[in-house]
C-alpha cells in the first residue's frame, strides 16, 4: 500500500456531535488533491472517544464518497481486545474497506507471541489488506523486526505504519525482511520522518498534515520516486515547521486547531483532550503563516 495516506481528523460541531457535512468536503478535498488513500477512525480520528456507530458511520461515509475513484479506504480498527478488533475489522472488510489499520494492543502489553498472534486472527478474518500500526509511545509496547518478518509471511498483512521516529529501526526490519526473502511495505508513521525513511527504502506515509495541504505531500512523494530529490527536500524544508509543530500538544489538538484556522471545520476536541493553550496556539500560527498556509489555501 505504497502512496500518501491521510489520517482523517473527526471534524465535531458545537455539541460536540460528529460534523458530517464538513467530513465530506474533507474527503472530496483529499479525493481531489490526488492523495492514495484516507484512513478514518485512527489516532488522528479520535477514536478513543468514538462509539462503535459513529466508527460504522464515518467508515462507511469515506466507502461511499470515494467508490470508484480509485482513492483507498484504510480503516482504524484496532483495539486491545483481540475478539473485538477480529469483529469490528470483519465488519470493515465486508463493508468494502481496501484495508484495515491495526494498532498493537495498548495497555495490556502482549508479548511478541500474543502480538503474532492477535495479528494473524485479524488478517485470517478479513477479505483486505491488514496494514500493522507499531506506536509505542503511544502504546506502550512495539513489534521487533523479528515479528514483522514472520507476519508478513500471511497474504493479507502487506504493509507497516511505523511510528518509532526512529530511522534506524526501519532500516533494521526492511534488512531483516530482506534476508528472510520477504516483502513488507513501509509507510512512515510521522510526517517529519516521511522524506528520510523515503530515503531508507519506505513507500509512503500515513499523514497527519496532509489532512491541510494533501497536494503537498503528494507532490513531495512523487517528487522523491521520480529522482527530483532536490524538490522533495525543499517542499520537506518548506513545511517542516508544520510537521513539527502540529505535535506541539497530543495528536490531534494541533491539527484540527489548523484546520479550523484555515476554515474546514471547527477545532472541538473530545474530553479528556482540552484546546490547545493559547502559547501553542500563537506557535501554531506563526509555523502556519512562515509555511505559507493561508485561510481557503488548497496545498
Amino acid at each position: 500500500m505504497r502512496g500518501v495516506y491521510t489520517a482523517l481528523i473527526t471534524p465535531f460541531d458545537s455539541n460536540n456531535e460528529i460534523d458530517l457535512g464538513a467530513y465530506v468536503r474533507i474527503i472530496r478535498d483529499q479525493r481531489e488533491a490526488g492523495i492514495t488513500g484516507v484512513i478514518p477512525c485512527g489516532t488522528t480520528g479520535e477514536s478513543p472517544t468514538l462509539s462503535l456507530a459513529e466508527k460504522k458511520l464515518l467508515i462507511q461515509a469515506c466507502v461511499d464518497e470515494l467508490k470508484g475513484s480509485g482513492v483507498k479506504v484504510v480503516a482504524g480498527t484496532g483495539s486491545n481486545s483481540t475478539p473485538q478488533t477480529v469483529e469490528f475489522s470483519r465488519w470493515a472488510s465486508e463493508a468494502g474497506v481496501d484495508g484495515v489499520l491495526v494498532v498493537t494492543p495498548y495497555y495490556n502489553k502482549p508479548s511478541p507471541a500474543g502480538l503474532e498472534a492477535h495479528f494473524t486472527a485479524i488478517a485470517d478474518a478479513v477479505r483486505c489488506d491488514v496494514m500493522l500500526y507499531n506506536v509505542p509511545g503511544r502504546t506502550g509496547v512495539s513489534l521487533s523486526a523479528a515479528t514483522v518478518t514472520r507476519l508478513a509471511a500471511h497474504p493479507r498483512i502487506t504493509t507497516i505504519k511505523e511510528a518509532t521516529g526512529n530511522v534506524e529501526f526501519s532500516s533494521q526490519l526492511l534488512d531483516a525482511l530482506t534476508a528472510q526473502g520477504r516483502k513488507m511495505d513501509v509507510l512512515s508513521g510521522d510526517d517529519a520522518t516521511f522524506l528520510p525513511l523515503l530515503s531508507i527504502g519506505a513507500v509512503g506515509v500515513v499523514s497527519v498534515a496532509s489532512n491541510l495541504f494533501p497536494r503537498a505531500m503528494v507532490a513531495l512523494h512523487r517528487a522523491q520516486e521520480t529522482g527530483r530529490n532536490a524538490e522533495a527536500c525543499a517542499l520537506h524544508q518548506r513545511f517542516y515547521p508544520l510537521f513539527r509543530d502540529l505535535f506541539i500538544e497530543s495528536n490531534p489538538v494541533p491539527i484540527k486547531t489548523a484546520m479550523s484556522l484555515v476554515g474546514w471545520c471547527g477545532a472541538q476536541v473530545r474530553a479528556p483532550l482540552a484546546p490547545l493553550a493559547p502559547a501553542n496556539l500563537e506557535t501554531l500560527k506563526a509555523s502556519l503563516d512562515r509555511c505559507g498556509v493561508i485561510t481557503g489555501s488548497r496545498l
